[in-house]
């Protein structure tokens, strides 16, 4: 980052510069991981929006790409097609702008955020993903808050729950915390598009929340309280879900698996278990942290248990 070519640049462009050089003289190959944006914004000092813009600028020159599982890698393209360093994909001659549609858009969008994360998410990104101009895309959302709306309501849209559902309110809840539970694990970034107190106005989402309202006639219950019951329900599925979003990002970035986590904290870990001063997490079981899965239907059956006490009461 010392050379006068690279004095005066924006710090994106330069850590760009750096990687970009790195993957043309070989040092990174075609399938080789590069930095994550949390890895690019510690090691460069950077924000993590600057981090982000690093590796837009590699992707649309086509040198790196997005690989489930693997985070972002080298693209085997690299060499056989890859933009010259400062040029963007182009509008022109971008016959499919016309017969873009608004479905076509979100589907793309919800791959890149499936694949990514959110911050991966942009205008910009996902023109060059569709082979569009940009503009095209402000035909169908307004910006990007619009767009990440419209991604929430078509994911909770692939929920189908039955009209009535199973006999009884606590067979009916449990179905619907799990499928929206199922869900989350598919699209780990929806998590984060929720609120509670500015709760997203879209149909898919609104109907989730009306089933689970009907599941609550015949208990008795005024309004408020089916609705509180309703919120309750979701922040467990979702708190769940933050949890298992924020691991699965910990082990893109550092390329470290929880159990080989806890592998290389076993020591330490024995040694303050050993040292009698936590007798009751010493006799926990190996491994009873890490079961995200476990540790959702724990919460869930034990808040299904407190909501029986106050229908009981009623």
């Amino acid at each position: 980052m010392s050379t006068s070519s690279q004095q005066g640049e924006p710090p994106y462009r330069q850590i760009a510069g750096e990687l970009r050089a790195r993957i043309l003289a070989g040092d990174l190959r075609p399938g080789d991981r590069v930095p994550s944006v949390r890895q690019i914004a510690q090691r460069w000092g950077v924000a993590a929006a600057t981090a982000t813009r690093v590796t837009a600028v590699l992707r649309d020159e086509g040198l790196v790409e997005a690989r489930v599982g693997s985070g972002t890698v080298v693209s085997a393209q690299t060499g056989r097609g890859a933009r010259p360093a400062g040029r963007a994909p182009s509008d022109q001659g971008l016959s499919r702008d016309q017969g873009l549609s608004r479905d076509q858009l979100l589907r793309a969008a919800i791959e890149i955020a499936d694949a990514e994360g959110l911050e991966a998410v942009s205008m910009r990104r996902l023109a060059a993903q569709l082979g569009v101009g940009p503009m095209s895309l402000y035909r169908h959302v307004a910006n990007k808050d619009e767009l990440l709306v419209a991604m929430a309501d078509r994911a909770f849209g692939e929920i189908d729950l039955p009209r009535t559902g199973p006999e009884g309110w606590r067979a009916r809840l449990e179905l619907t915390a799990r499928r929206q539970w199922q869900l989350c694990r598919t699209h780990l970034w929806l998590s984060r598009t929720v609120s509670f107190t500015r709760p997203l106005l879209v149909p898919n989402m609104m109907a989730q929340t009306e089933w689970t309202l009907r599941a609550l006639d015949g208990l008795g219950l005024d309004p408020t309280v089916r609705m509180r019951e309703a919120l309750a329900l979701h922040g467990l599925v979702v708190t769940a879900a933050l949890s298992l979003a924020d691991e699965v990002e910990a082990e893109q970035d550092s390329g470290v698996t929880l159990d080989r986590w806890y592998v290389e904290r076993a020591a330490r870990a024995g040694e303050l278990l050993r040292s009698g001063r936590f007798p009751l997490l010493a006799s926990v079981p190996e491994g009873a942290p890490r079961d995200l899965d476990a540790q959702f239907e724990y919460g869930l059956a034990r808040h299904l248990d407190g909501f029986a006490v106050l229908v009981g009461d009623r």
